[in-house]
């Protein structure tokens, strides 16, 4: 440490002189280690040199101008007396700069986690950070986000994107930061227990008159590629993507089974489907006319990208506006109304939890009823015997 000490004053530092080069610092001579440096290029900043755990450290408490004298020498007590704790203050102070703010962790949740979910996702999940989550937060560090401020976001989507929006928003905010917790980079998730809009339910579910009415139809639509699509989508309950990547390879005919490959599957695992009399059927007819690996190949060779023109035919035709997806919904619903159970129909559609497949649960009314309605016939049985 510098032997040049002297009572620090705005005369006494307005006086230094500049070095020649590099920097010359001038102690003062009431608190030990603070001082002002002075670079050759007349920069002045207040300094504390100290020594915490045996080792030699230099902070940098600001520039003279945006700290006075005095505002300067009481930091420097106020850091000393951490000093005198065992507290190594420039340490803290690294530390939370070196804090991951959202807009970092995005990135890191970019690189490290986004490549692992289906392209539709990875799409939607962008979407809603760039759209929603960075403007809102992506400057917040994780360590000073609080729930205030997720409930603000939650209550800016709701406004601009609606209720159901909203909650997908701070469902994929607060899974990216269980990512961070489980990478290191903080030790909270403020957005566990967020209040959640309530949702009304979209599906919409075809009845047994309106799947006639498909059937009919597609078998006059033009693009008998995308009519067959339509046809696999409703006997299996399939997601658009799984049918439309299919290769033959995934299907064993004889043992009707429908192998589909982790790489295609929502969920990431293989999912093994028992296949109806009925797509064996349409299967094997297919098949016989295949030329390609793919089910349903473009012009091109690779799969088909989209049904979306064919589907806008067949909604015109048929009067029936519901989207694709929701005849993944019909599926659930037709085998619900036959008295299917939910654990069934779950490992069906190849849901990994079982939430997912408890959107179906209102749709077991009639079964149900018609279930109790046997007890009754028996009782009333027993009562007239």
């Amino acid at each position: 440490m510098a032997k040049n000490t002297e009572r620090l004053t705005k005369k006494l530092i307005d006086a230094l002189p500049l070095p020649s080069k590099g920097n010359k610092i001038t102690y003062d001579d009431a608190i030990k280690g603070f001082g002002i440096r002075v670079t050759h290029k007349g920069v002045k900043s207040f300094v504390l040199n100290y020594v915490v755990n045996g080792r030699e450290r230099r902070y940098t408490i600001g520039q003279l101008g945006a700290w006075t004298v005095t505002a300067a020498r009481e930091k420097a007590a106020e850091l000393k007396r951490q000093v005198d704790n065992g507290i190594d203050p420039l340490e803290i102070r690294e530390t939370e700069r070196s804090a991951m703010s959202v807009k970092e962790l995005w990135k890191e949740f970019e690189k490290r986690h986004l490549p692992s979910l289906v392209e539709r996702s990875q799409k939607d999940v962008t979407s809603m950070f760039n759209t929603y989550i960075l403007p809102q937060i992506g400057k917040v560090r994780l360590k000073d986000l609080t729930g205030a401020q997720i409930d603000d976001l939650h209550k800016h989507v709701t406004k601009n994107g609606g209720s159901t929006r909203a909650n997908r928003v701070l469902e994929a905010l607060r899974s990216a930061i269980n990512k961070g917790i489980r990478w290191g980079y903080c030790e909270r998730n403020p957005a566990d227990g967020f209040k959640r809009n309530a949702e009304e339910a979209k599906e919409n579910y075809l009845t047994p008159a309106q799947l006639e009415t498909v059937f009919d139809k597609l078998n006059e639509m033009p693009n008998e590629k995308a009519a067959n699509i339509v046809r696999m989508l409703i006997l299996t309950g399939a997601r658009i993507g799984e049918v439309l990547k299919a290769e033959w390879t995934h299907f064993d005919l004889d043992k009707a089974l429908w192998i589909k490959p982790s790489s295609h599957t929502k969920q990431k695992r293989v999912h093994k489907v028992p296949l109806a009399l009925e797509t064996i059927e349409l299967l094997e007819g297919i098949k016989e006319r295949s030329k390609s690996k793919y089910l349903f190949p473009s012009e091109t060779g690779k799969p088909m990208h989209d049904i979306k023109k064919p589907w806008a035919w067949l909604q015109k035709e048929t009067g029936i506006k519901v989207r694709i997806h929701d005849l993944r919904h019909t599926f659930a619903s037709l085998l619900i109304s036959e008295g299917e159970n939910l654990a069934v129909i779950g490992k069906l559609l190849g849901h990994s939890q079982h939430q997912t497949t408890m959107r179906y649960a209102h749709l077991m009314d009639d079964p149900l009823r018609a279930a109790a309605g046997k007890i009754g016939a028996i009782s009333r049985k027993k009562t007239n015997d």
